[in-house]
This record gives structure tokens, C-alpha cells and sequence, in this order.
């Protein structure tokens, strides 16, 4: 008997300890989340491997919190932290990987140095819905 409730009393203290644990983990995810600011802004790419650099351009500059770049519809979705960063800084990022956003044209040489899958068309159209 004594075992059985030196069992349950294990059992309860640490589904406490784990509830406590997961409240505090929303409670900084929330804060993180209202600091931020989100845009979408149009971003020319072919591929798989075009994404990778996009967004790697992006999430690279400090306060990019998220970065995710749609293929299909040729727009990019980002969370950053304008305490810490612009999209203007943004858009010159993308710009220096050598892709062509709704602001900026990209970097020549860039997209010169991209892979042949990657050498977009210029003119197509971006943020498609």
C-alpha cells in the first residue's frame, strides 16, 4: 500500500513539474511573437535550391526571426524584429544572394554565380495569390 502511494505522489509531482514547464515556455513564445513584425513581399526563384538561398539571405540578417520562402506563389513571408532591422535590409539581403524582389533588382554578378536552375525570368510575375 505504502508503495502504491509513494507511486501516484511520484507520479503527480511530475506531471506539476511538466505543466509548470510548459507554461513558461508559452509565456516567452508570446512575448517573442509581440515584439515582432511580419510582411510578405514578392520574391523571383525557380527551385528547391533557390528557397534554401532566399531564405538563408534573410534569416542571416540579425532580428530576422523567421523567413519562408513560397515557390509556387513567388513571395517571401518574414517575422523580424524592427528595433533590429528594416525591410529595406531585408530586401537588399535577397537582392545581394542575386534574386530580384518587389523593391530591389538583384545583384548581377550574384545571379550570374547562381546554379542553372536558379536563372529565373526577370519579368515573372511575384506574389501570386
Amino acid at each position: 500500500m505504502k508503495r502504491v502511494i509513494l507511486s501516484i505522489a511520484i507520479i503527480a509531482t511530475i506531471g506539476l513539474v511538466s505543466c509548470k514547464n510548459e507554461a513558461i515556455k508559452t509565456d516567452q513564445t508570446t512575448t517573442n511573437e509581440v515584439a515582432s513584425t511580419e510582411t510578405t513581399f514578392g520574391v523571383r526563384g525557380n527551385c528547391g535550391m533557390c528557397k534554401s538561398t532566399i531564405e538563408k539571405a534573410a534569416n542571416g540578417i540579425q532580428g530576422v526571426s523567421k523567413a519562408i520562402w513560397n515557390v509556387d506563389k513567388k513571395k517571401i513571408d518574414v517575422s523580424f524584429d524592427a528595433s533590429k532591422t528594416n525591410l529595406d535590409a531585408i530586401h537588399n539581403a535577397i537582392s545581394a544572394s542575386g534574386y530580384d524582389t518587389d523593391k530591389v533588382m538583384g545583384s548581377e554578378s550574384a545571379y550570374e554565380n547562381l546554379p542553372a536552375c536558379c536563372k529565373y525570368d526577370h519579368e515573372m510575375k511575384m506574389s501570386l495569390n
